[in-house]
Order: structure tokens, then sequence, then C-alpha cells
């Protein structure tokens, strides 16, 4: 029972962080990876103008990362743009990616 409610904090956060993430970015597009094709793909990818991100959501600042999440992360950091996002951080992280959609 207690893992079907932490995945329902998890999936609220990520509906309400891909809504924020629309209104913020007027015009963007956010859609979710598919994990099941690349283990420990990120969960979003926002493409904005000729800009592109990924998120890995995260429900709190010390659940545990799955295999490869953080390969992929960084990975993806050095292409573009990637970061875990949990409620803790979220402000820190969607200002990142604003001024990294600017630059």
């Amino acid at each position: 029972m207690a893992s079907k409610s932490k995945r329902r904090l998890e999936r609220d956060f990520q509906a309400g962080l891909i809504k924020e993430l629309k209104n913020r970015f007027d015009g963007c597009i956010v859609t979710k990876l598919d994990s099941s094709m690349i283990q420990g793909i990120p969960d979003l990818l926002v493409l904005y103008k000729d800009k592109w991100a990924t998120l890995e959501v995260k429900k709190t600042r010390n659940s545990p990362h799955r295999p490869n999440q953080d390969y992929y992360v960084e990975k993806m950091n050095e292409m573009s743009f990637s970061r875990f996002i949990f409620p803790e951080n979220k402000e820190d992280v969607l200002n990142e990616l604003q001024r990294s959609f600017e630059s």
C-alpha cells in the first residue's frame, strides 16, 4: 500500500511540474520518455524553441536513483541540459533551465 501512495506522490508532482513547465515556457512541448526502451532514461523531455532538456522526476531529494539514471542525466547534461528534479529543488532547477533556454 505504501508503494502505491509513493508512486502517486511522484505522479502528482510530475503532473504539476508538466503544467508549470508549459506555463513558464510558452509553446514548449513536454513529453514523457519510455524507460522500458532505455533503462535509466530521464522521465521528461522538454522542447523549447531551438533547445531541449530532460528531467528525471523524484518525489523527494532522498528518493533512490534507479540503474543508469545518473549516467543518462550526466550524459544528457553534457549535450544540453538535464537534472534530477524534486520538490525541494524545483525552483532552482526551473531557474537554471530558464537561463539555459535563454542562452
